[in-house]
């Protein structure tokens, strides 16, 4: 019971009136809707969210109370955190519980007197939205798993096909709140494991692509874990198909890459940006680099890819909630700002956007064009 032990051990995990009291305003009075409500996702401190998870604060939080009027983020995340996990941790030890007696009665009816072995986990891909883009197998496992661990872009027509009896945990992670950190995550899955459950990892994508998938399989078969991984369509696939935009094309793009915009302090420089990464036979697909854009498209404008090098950056692709940016390299980062795109937001850069039938309307032809397909 690997959780329960290390949870413990964190002085701040422990559940007293004033905890209750702080996350219980949170959750019943939760992060605006505001600007959440037309979201396909799963967003921190959602009415959605809470509702999902409702099983974990059945002992402390009346989940009638909800309200959808404004609200305000608090100041002291790190704190919310934390708190939020301590109301969780009674809950999630009783589920443990549960499992764990579960998994001896099924063994004792065996008769053999054999100790029982641990579950298993499963790294789901659930692609970028779209839940008609699942494979079939990922479909099956989401319907028969014991325990789904789910991060913030696996989408909620996608979480309405878990199974009745089976419980969901939010682990979702975004700029400047992690429900979890991947540490914490990691613990999760050998704990569920451990006691016997069937554990299924839901990853917005490919779980291999940009998801610490690799991580966590890593992790768990140092500890005796069997981890079997379901590919996803990623983001770069599904959007790109759904624009019209191939990725590679003969005598245009020789070669894709795929690049994260993520810088390593959360500031706004994006990580290295290789001189051979601006290739203009290359396509760049830039996954988690909405706020480093301007510094990104800068860099590899001085690296020697042409300003006028075709662009698109696509918010929420292949999901009612599309909205989309067709610009020129140099331009392409004012247009975002003006059209203010939200995470999630994938960047494609390469003449092959210009091979799009969407190209060069504007943004607004563009989106009533997708509407109209």
């Amino acid at each position: 019971m690997a959780l329960v032990y290390k949870f413990q051990a964190f002085s701040s995990f422990s559940v007293s009136a004033q905890n209750c009291n702080k996350v219980t305003s949170l959750i019943t009075n939760p992060i605006c809707s505001l600007h959440y409500k037309n979201s396909p996702f799963t967003e921190k401190h959602s009415t959605e969210r809470y509702q999902r998870d409702r099983w974990l604060y059945q002992d402390q939080v009346e989940l009638s109370q909800y309200q959808s009027s404004p609200c305000s983020l608090p100041s002291d995340s790190e704190s919310v955190r934390e708190n939020d996990i301590a109301l969780q941790l009674p809950e999630l030890k009783k589920l443990l519980e549960v499992l764990k007696r579960k998994r001896e009665s099924c063994c004792g009816n065996d008769g053999d007197g054999e100790k029982c072995g641990p579950g298993n986990v499963f790294l789901v891909g659930t692609g970028p939205g779209d839940p008609e883009l699942l494979t079939l197998k990922a479909v099956k496992l989401v319907q028969k798993a014991d325990v789904l661990l789910y991060d913030r872009l696996v989408s909620n027509d996608v979480l309405e096909m878990v199974g009745p009896d089976a419980r969901l945990l939010y682990v979702g992670k975004t700029a400047g709140y992690h429900s979890r950190t991947q540490e914490e995550i990691h613990e999760l899955l050998l704990s569920f494991a451990e006691a016997g459950a069937t554990v299924v990892r839901l990853k917005g994508g490919d779980p291999l692509v940009f998801g610490r998938g690799g991580e966590e399989i890593d992790f768990l078969q140092q500890q005796g874990i069997q981890v079997k991984v379901i590919p996803g369509i990623t983001s770069a696939s599904g959007i790109a198909a759904e624009l019209g935009i191939p990725l590679t094309h003969r005598g245009v793009a020789n070669s894709v890459r795929f690049l994260t915009g993520h810088s390593r302090k959360g500031g706004t420089d994006p990580l290295f940006v290789a001189e051979n990464a601006a290739d203009p036979d290359s396509t760049l697909v830039v996954y988690m680099g909405l706020s480093t854009l301007p510094a990104l498209a800068l860099k590899l404008m001085q690296h020697g890819l042409p300003a006028n090098t075709p662009a698109a950056a696509v918010e929420r692709g292949t999901t009612p909630q599309q909205r989309m940016v067709f610009a020129e390299l140099n331009d392409l980062a004012d247009k975002v700002a003006r059209e203010e795109l939200v995470s999630p937001t994938l960047i494609i850069i390469g003449k092959v956007v210009a091979l799009s039938p969407l190209w060069p309307l504007s943004s607004k032809e563009a989106s009533c064009l997708m509407e109209a397909v």
